[in-house]
């Protein structure tokens, strides 16, 4: 079935999540199996895309219900990616997304491995006082969408957190721009339209928030997404900058998630993964893995007692 854990080689459960996520796609793996094999022994080593490769290689040839991801570790500790420490799953996806982009030789997989994930949106600021805009293009890896309104009063559902997320907002008092038509600082309404969605589209929910004093706490609280996600649907056509041939790729299904138990300081970590081949989802936990129903996904929507 291809659904084979990893064991736990030190706190490694975000690792261990986000490889199965990896490891799971196969439009991801089509790019793996095709990258250029480093000719020397020390350039394997250190190279993070082949290490994966050889670490599929093992999932899928052995009959273990799971195997050591010892090797692909120490190949990420010589890029500071340290074992022993809590990770954050978005940031270490970035990280290891970089470090696969970076790692492959050949242009044309690059390329494949930008389209298979990267996001494109396109940024707006037009000054209050005059008719000046300016619009720049940029892209993400992932959309990191908030879990609160300005007022941190809690968004309900997934849509209304992409609604939010793109949504004009007025720059005014301290938020102000400098203008230079009007050669000084004005009020500027700000807005993020979409241009592209990739084919696999990562989605971060930012379960988190700053106190007093700067102190970071977890938001834990009830958050329900849909097995199939419409971006037409959701969002108006002034939020996006595409035609309609663009567009009518914006349908998803739900291919994964990736929850945390705990608080911001101390937690697990783990996947779960709908099969692409067989249409049914597990859990992976670490070194242990099972079939589960969507009613078991559903429980990473949020609460304070995570139990899997």
């Amino acid at each position: 079935t291809g659904a084979i854990g990893l064991y736990n080689v030190g706190q490694s459960c975000c690792l261990n999540s986000l490889l199965q996520v990896f490891l799971m796609n196969i439009h991801f793996t089509g790019i793996l199996r095709r990258m250029t094999v480093p000719p020397h022994a020390g350039q394997k080593n250190r190279n993070v895309p082949y290490q994966m490769l050889l670490l599929l290689e093992e999932m899928q040839c052995g009959k273990q219900k799971a195997v050591f991801p010892i090797p692909l570790a120490r190949c990420l500790s010589g890029y500071r990616v340290k074992l022993f420490v809590q990770h954050d799953a978005a940031q270490l996806f970035l990280t290891l997304w970089n470090l696969i982009k970076d790692q492959m030789k050949k242009p044309e997989l690059v390329e494949e491995l930008s389209s298979l994930y990267t996001i494109c949106v396109q940024e707006h600021l037009a000054c209050q006082k005059c008719s000046l805009e300016t619009k720049r293009k940029s892209k993400m890896l992932t959309l990191p969408l908030p879990m609160l309104d300005a007022d941190s009063c809690v968004l309900k559902t997934l849509e209304d957190c992409l609604q939010y997320f793109f949504r004009p907002e007025e720059l005014t008092d301290h938020n102000m721009c400098f203008c230079e038509q009007c050669g000084r600082k004005t009020p500027f309404l700000q807005s993020m339209k979409l241009v592209h969605l990739p084919q696999t589209l990562t989605i971060h929910l930012k379960r988190f928030c700053f106190g007093e004093s700067s102190y970071v706490h977890k938001l834990s609280h009830y958050l329900p997404f849909p097995q199939d996600l419409d971006f037409n649907a959701i969002l108006t056509e002034n939020q996006c900058q595409a035609d309609d041939n663009e567009k009518a790729s914006w349908q998803y299904e739900l291919f994964a998630v990736v929850a945390h138990s705990g608080s911001t300081s101390c937690g697990h970590y783990c996947a779960y993964i709908r099969s692409l081949t067989e249409c049914k989802w597990y859990c992976f936990n670490d070194s242990q893995v099972c079939q589960v129903s969507w009613d078991d996904v559903k429980c990473t929507y949020g609460h304070s007692n995570l139990n899997w």
